[in-house]
């Protein structure tokens, strides 16, 4: 079977009613193009899945971008550094984008990386769409998402942790130290990450055989105010619970606020566990019992994975998964006689 022939700029041009120099502005995301033209010519880069010739010009200019949908919690300072080490190690600069959505990169952001040219994007917590990604693909600009939002396309790589085996080992601890009613504070519902570690929180109560309660699973957004008042919600339940298992260490530094201003001490009334370990829970009071998600490692890897992409590398795992680990500290304890 014959190899299929490589589409050039100037079929693009051709079928787009265009001059080549048109075209060849839009690849590289110069700004002197009619909105009309531009996604005409765009819907014809991705239909024929063109990708620009690489060669002695497109050799490494020392650049990765790192595109976050939101900044505001320490998690994010994690993943920086794991980003800047690797492009320290490669001699390289980070640029630090805030989309302020999680809907995935706009147009104005793509058309910005493609006219600076950057050696390849880390993504995080983000959704791209099947345009946004046929955008970065035609202009041959190595991607990485890490932490999906949603589920990556199978041709997306993607590096995240293991949130369901995470969500799974902290109810476990707190069954095994004898709670029964455990409440649960997620992650806004539709992020992969969140509906994983509340996946992983049932499947523990269902193997321990103990029903679950949905009056016990509440959302929030992994901010410490929702985790305050998550943890009000659970406490003013007529039942409850003697342990809550929190999204994040964020939300679970706001259970303890809601526990003390309820006259409720952690561990010996309410036992609380995060998820992250970020440097801050060993600081906090009591120190939080956490799952420890690799940030850093994280991001790291998907910084090498897309450098080694720029240099034409194939990159054998498209989807990769760390591995997340029980931290106990001072934050959890068993339920007092009679509350179990």
């Amino acid at each position: 079977m014959p190899a299929k022939r490589r589409v050039t700029i100037a079929q693009i041009a051709q079928e787009a009613r265009v001059s080549v120099p048109t075209v060849s502005k839009v690849i590289n995301g110069r700004p002197e193009v009619a909105p009309e033209t531009r996604q005409r010519v765009e819907r014809l880069l991705q239909k024929h899945g063109y990708q620009r010739r690489t060669g002695l010009g497109d050799r490494p200019v020392g650049l990765l971008d790192l595109v976050f949908a939101e900044i505001e919690s320490p998690w994010a300072m994690e993943l920086v550094r794991g980003v800047e080490t690797v492009a320290r190690e490669a001699g390289a600069s980070v640029v630090i984008s805030v989309l302020h959505t999680h809907a995935g990169p706009g147009r104005d952001w793509l058309e910005r990386i493609a006219a600076r040219r950057t050696d390849g994007v880390i993504i995080v917590g983000s959704r791209l769409s099947t345009r946004q990604r046929g955008q970065l693909i035609a202009r041959s600009i190595p991607f990485v998402v890490v932490d999906p939002e949603g589920e990556p396309a199978p041709a997306v790589a993607s590096v995240g942790a293991t949130n369901w085996h995470g969500g799974l080992e902290a109810t476990r601890h707190l069954l095994e130290l004898g709670h029964r009613r455990i409440g649960v504070i997620g992650g806004p519902p539709d992020m992969l990450c969140s509906r994983a570690r509340i996946d992983g929180y049932r499947a523990a109560l269902e193997t321990a055989g103990i029903p679950v309660d949905p009056e016990l699973i509440r959302y929030g957004d992994f901010l410490v105010n929702s985790g305050h008042d998550q943890g009000h919600e659970l406490l003013s339940l007529p039942e409850p619970p003697t342990a809550i298992f929190a999204g994040c260490d964020m939300q679970a530094f706001g259970v303890f606020e809601a526990a003390r201003q309820r006259g409720l001490r952690v561990p010996e009334d309410l036992s609380v566990i995060g998820f992250d370990d970020l440097p801050l829970s060993q600081w906090a009071w009591p120190p939080l019992t956490t799952i420890r998600q690799p940030l850093q490692e994280m991001a790291a890897l998907a910084a090498r994975m897309v450098l080694a992409m720029g240099r034409g590398e194939e990159v054998e795992a498209r989807r990769i998964e760390l591995a997340t680990e029980l931290v106990v500290r001072e934050s959890t304890a068993p339920p007092r006689t009679g509350d179990q």
